[in-house]
């Protein structure tokens, strides 16, 4: 199987091409720049492995959640790539492909990204027995002090949302904290470990079906909720 993954929802821009048993990927913190970057990132991962883009399989994006144009770009990008290729989409949680950030034991692992605006997006996984995901609850968006966490023994936390709301998250954790790194970014390398395995159960959708998730519709304070006004 080939797949290339592309994950673009937070500052760090990253490609993915898996490719047999192997995954090459290419990943840069660049905000701002994602749009320059994705494209020859995955012309790089292509000729590396001496492929064509026709010899691809799949598209898969992170859907989100994350920034609103970032989130928007890898849809489109998914898309616009599928739709040319003829191939089909797999959609991967931006949380999901964050927790497996996380390191390999069986804590529970609660992905936290900064989603501006006070809030922060968060969710709770598990690893299984064959390397993939269990969720421990529902994907959101609210306030650090509003979070709500299920009742597990050890944690690890990753994601922008403990570097910025470090204190407000630690209160809410349930368990003993064994690990925390706030300068974690959802991956493509992981964006394509999760989707070889939906691929490969039937799980991908045609590209006019793959929907981006943004968790809010509202992407920026008014004036008056700025103190402008």
């Amino acid at each position: 199987m080939n797949l290339l993954a592309i994950e673009t929802s937070t500052e760090a821009c990253s490609v993915a091409l898996v490719h047999g048993d192997e995954v090459i990927a290419r990943s840069e913190v660049a905000p701002r720049r994602h749009t320059e970057l994705v494209l020859p990132m995955a012309d790089n991962l292509l000729a590396e492995a001496g492929l064509g883009r026709h010899a691809l399989d799949a598209i898969a994006v992170g859907r989100g959640p994350g920034a609103f144009t970032g989130v928007r770009l890898g849809i489109s990008l998914a898309q616009g790539m599928a739709l040319a290729l003829d191939v089909p989409v797999v959609t991967v949680s931006s949380l999901a492909a964050l927790a497996l950030e996380a390191p390999e034991d069986d804590a529970a692992i609660l992905a936290v990204i900064d989603a501006r605006m006070g809030e922060i997006y968060a969710a709770s996984y598990r690893r299984d027995d064959n390397g993939g995901l269990i969720a421990l609850d529902e994907e959101r968006v609210c306030l650090p002090q509003s979070l709500v966490l299920p009742n597990e023994s050890h944690w690890h936390v990753v994601g922008t949302g403990w570097s910025t709301y470090e204190q407000e998250v630690r209160r809410h954790l349930t368990g003993e904290l064994r690990s925390a790194e706030g300068v974690r970014y959802p991956q493509a390398r992981h964006v394509a470990e999760l989707a070889a395995r939906e691929f490969a159960a039937g799980r991908a959708t045609a590209p006019e079906h793959a929907l981006p998730v943004y968790l809010r519709d509202k992407v920026a304070l008014t004036l008056v909720e700025q103190g402008k006004a």
